[in-house]
């Protein structure tokens, strides 16, 4: 079967984490740049990679690249690519894209050509001259940087940190691909006790516990190219159930969360039951203040940011706080999250390691204290 070329976004800073993943699923000739990893495969990886990416945005089919300066090139070069082999008579194929530093600045006037270049094209292939556009979604995304063009399929649909057990969240959640990132870096095993006494929604707390018992971050969702008529559906049943043949049960893992807020210990008690790891996590109400990280414990958490939550001077007593109640050594490693560029000098400790993150738009360090 000839292999499909796969690019999947990521998160600024979380690009080894995804590399490890991409070829612990199968993925070859891997290659890294900011922000994406790149790879390919036959349509078992793709599918893989959709059930198993914990830190990818979404994954998506690269088709063409080409240079295009002029509406005209851009329409003969999307108007090449052999969309039959994809989209069928009665496919949806809507167009979503950018355009960065470019000749061709006007998004909406690319996606419109570009659609127009793909009509055309279908119109020769199939001889029709309207399209219906009820059947299954084929989601078009292209990307243009200095005139170079590149042409994807999006095959999964909503992103990847949609994993199916946060329908709710409080004000300030951590994204959950960035939070499996973290949750990478802070080594999480099958045999160890995560706390974070910030639990907010869970979502740490969840994703250290996929981690640990080898949970596919998408077994719990639905993908957009379930629905295509390319991809055997046998495929996708075969990769879910090895999916599920590949939980750990049997682990010693298991977690604390904490939080000041009963709403939040309620919200993220409901979403570790959505996700199916609630025996393995007890959550409580509790004061940071009162907070003690015990031996062979890993704290990792992403405390409440002054300039979202808190005003800037109360945060900077909480990280004071947090200084003074975490342990913070080899024995009791710690991992936090922060936007604050001061946040060590609050803490009152230097980290032994940072590594630079964005959370959304705000660019953070995941400060690292493991000796």
């Amino acid at each position: 079967m000839e292999k499909i070329k796969i690019t999947c976004p990521c998160h600024f800073g979380t690009e080894s984490t995804l590399k490890f993943e991409a070829a612990h699923i199968g993925g070859q000739g891997i290659t890294v740049s900011d922000g994406r990893v790149s790879f390919s495969g036959d349509l078992s990886v793709l599918v893989r990679a959709n059930l198993w990416l914990s830190t990818a945005e979404r994954v998506l089919i690269q088709l063409a690249e080409f240079d295009a300066s002029t509406f005209e090139e851009l329409f003969q070069g999307v108007k090449d690519i052999p969309w039959e082999n994809y989209i069928g008579k009665t496919d949806k194929f809507p167009v979503k894209g950018y355009s960065l530093n470019s000749g061709l600045h006007s998004v909406p006037d690319c996606q419109s050509i570009i659609k127009k270049a793909v009509v055309e094209r279908l119109k020769s292939k199939y001889g029709i001259s309207t399209f219906e556009e009820t059947g299954a979604v084929y989601k078009i995304r292209f990307s243009i940087m200095k005139d170079h063009v590149t042409i994807y399929l999006d095959s999964s649909g909503d992103g990847l940190h949609k994993r199916g057990y946060r329908r709710n969240s409080n004000a300030a959640p951590i994204k959950e691909t960035l939070a499996a990132g973290m949750i990478d870096l802070a080594r999480v095993k099958e045999n160890s006790i995560v706390c974070d006494p910030f639990c907010g929604s869970g979502t740490l707390l969840i994703e250290a516990a996929y981690k640990a018992m080898n949970i596919a971050p998408g077994i719990r969702r639905k993908f957009v190219s379930e629905e295509w008529g390319n991809i055997p559906k046998e495929i996708w049943a075969a990769e879910r159930e090895k999916a599920l043949d590949s939980i750990k049960k049997d682990v010693d893992f298991f977690a604390y969360g904490y939080d000041i807020d009963p709403e939040s210990v309620a919200l993220s008690t409901e979403n570790c039951r959505k996700a199916g790891i609630r025996k393995r996590v007890r959550i409580s109400q509790a004061d940071v203040k009162d907070y003690f990280n015990e031996q062979d414990t890993i704290t990792i958490c992403n405390p409440p940011y002054g300039e979202r939550m808190l005003e800037i001077k109360e945060a900077e007593r909480l990280y004071s706080i947090m200084g003074r109640r975490f342990i913070a050594n080899s024995e009791s490693p710690c991992y936090i999250i922060s936007p604050h560029e001061e946040f060590e000098k609050f803490f009152g400790k230097t980290a032994d390691k940072r590594r630079k993150l964005y959370n959304g738009m705000i660019k953070c360090q995941l400060y690292m204290y493991f000796k």
